[in-house]
């Protein structure tokens, strides 16, 4: 009887130490992701709280602990819009639901939730679990410009780029940004760094173009000591620096076909051998590459690998230029005059009328980089107070709007006209507000409020003569 009771409590001792390594295990991997991860039982109490949810909420782990759900989350879907009471309901999980949290200190987070139910190994449903992820960034890549003046919405143009942004952050795959110079597409990859599962990792950026062919290879793959003559010791490349990260190959258009193959390799086998080695090194990193090029001009005219394109095309993002998207001209213009303030102890309260005029009539080679050069610039002649007026513009850019005079002037009469004849062109060949909208490029609440600026009506713009049209600043 004795021998068996002995055989039980040592069952249990390695039972015990069994549990102990699996729990261990799992609060390990819980505390190496960069997204938040609490549990709760049936009473909704806190059962576990990983690191990440204690960054995000400023709560921590042992003050949740024990402690009601919605006491600590604090989330705007907590009560009876419950995401985790939802799937413990239908036994459904949600995916990527929009949310925000009060944080310990008051602050307001958004965040995407997803919910699961918690069972353990013989299926006894032991509570639910909730992982939710920090969108500030995202937040704040919106306020960089990508809402519409004065609306709640994207421009429409970029709204499809923002909409796949969060789904192409959660996969692996190799990332095609393109764009003309100064769209932001590092800004994007970046973004796409911060919400993925790499957040943790480096951010490794280089540009291809910048660098001389034989100089980018070492910079790309690094060098063995004695490698070449002043190699006198190891140094790992960016495809080593970015281990564990993401790796933004900026303009890669640019790079020689004898560079692209091996690129190429790297991203078909995952692996590299810096320059000297005699053993391969394994490519732990996410690639993401962009450029202004067409690439399959470059194909045609032999200077870019046609594999490598599809090997570096998985996932395509088309950043329209500014000029194609200048509804958000008056908001990158605000985010600007914000930053500058804060940067250089100013004051500067916006644009004038006339200013805003000419930001949204201009073409804007350059994209956003240049629009931000103008602002720093007016910024600093404006005294870093008051207002931005036109004698604080570049004169090749006031140069070109002459025309502009105060009020009711001779330019801003003609682009009110064929601002009006547009919006009208476009209601008559439309059967909805909605559907002239999306003919013009526009937001419908962006329509709205120029017809109503105009004094303009579905009644008015059926009985105008058609007039001969041309796209208008937004």
């Amino acid at each position: 009887m004795k021998r068996g009771n002995k055989t039980a409590k040592q069952k249990r001792s390695v039972g015990d130490s069994s549990a102990g390594v699996d729990a261990s295990l799992t609060e390990a991997i819980l505390s190496s992701i960069s997204d938040g991860v609490f549990t709760v039982d049936h009473q909704w109490r806190i059962t576990s709280f990983n690191r990440a949810a204690e960054r995000i909420t400023g709560v921590s782990c042992q003050e949740a602990l024990g402690r009601s759900c919605a006491e600590v989350f604090r989330s705007s879907l907590c009560g009876a819009q419950c995401a985790l009471r939802e799937t413990l309901t239908n036994g459904e999980p949600i995916v990527g639901r929009a949310a925000y949290i009060i944080t310990a200190t008051g602050e307001r987070i958004p965040i995407s939730i997803s919910t699961a139910v918690l069972r353990n190994q013989a299926g006894v449903l032991l509570g639910g679990a909730e992982v939710f992820r920090d969108l500030s960034e995202f937040e704040a890549l919106k306020k960089f410009g990508l809402r519409g003046a004065g609306e709640d919405s994207l421009s429409p143009q970029m709204q499809r780029v923002m909409d796949i942004v969060p789904t192409v952050a959660a996969c692996n795959s190799t990332v095609l940004i393109c764009g003309e110079t100064g769209t932001g597409k590092e800004r994007l990859a970046r973004q796409i760094h911060q919400l993925s599962e790499r957040a943790q990792g480096p951010f490794v950026a280089v540009n291809c173009g910048a660098l001389p062919d034989t100089l980018l290879e070492s910079e790309l793959f690094g060098y063995k000591a004695g490698a070449f003559t002043g190699a006198t010791r190891d140094k790992p490349g960016r495809f080593a620096l970015a281990r564990g990260g993401t790796l933004f190959l900026d303009e890669i258009g640019e790079t020689s076909p004898a560079l692209q193959v091996r690129v190429l390799r790297v991203l078909q086998e995952r692996v590299f051998e810096p320059l000297g080695a005699v053993q391969s090194e394994k490519a732990d990193v996410r690639v993401i590459v962009a450029t202004h090029r067409d690439l399959l001009t470059r194909i045609r005219e032999g200077t870019f690998r046609e594999d490598l394109y599809y090997r570096v095309n998985v996932v395509r993002i088309e950043l329209p230029p500014l000029r194609h998207r200048r509804e958000d001209i008056p908001l990158l213009v605000d985010h600007f005059i914000g930053r500058f303030n804060t940067l250089m102890n100013g004051s500067v309260k916006g644009c004038s009328a006339d200013v805003s005029a000419m930001l949204l009539a201009h073409h804007w080679p350059g994209n956003i980089r240049e629009l931000e050069n103008i602002v720093e610039r007016a910024f600093v002649l404006c005294a870093r107070t008051g207002w931005i007026e036109v004698a604080h513009l570049p004169e090749e850019l006031v140069s070109q709007r002459k025309t502009v005079i105060d009020g009711e002037g001779a330019w801003k009469q003609q682009r009110k006209t064929s601002e009006r004849a547009t919006i009208c062109e476009a209601l008559r060949h439309c059967t909805t507000c909605a559907e002239a909208a999306q003919r013009l490029g526009i937001h419908k609440t962006t329509l709205y409020r120029r017809m109503n600026t105009l004094g303009l009506t579905r009644q008015d713009a059926s009985a105008v003569d058609s007039a001969p049209s041309r796209p208008f600043p937004r």
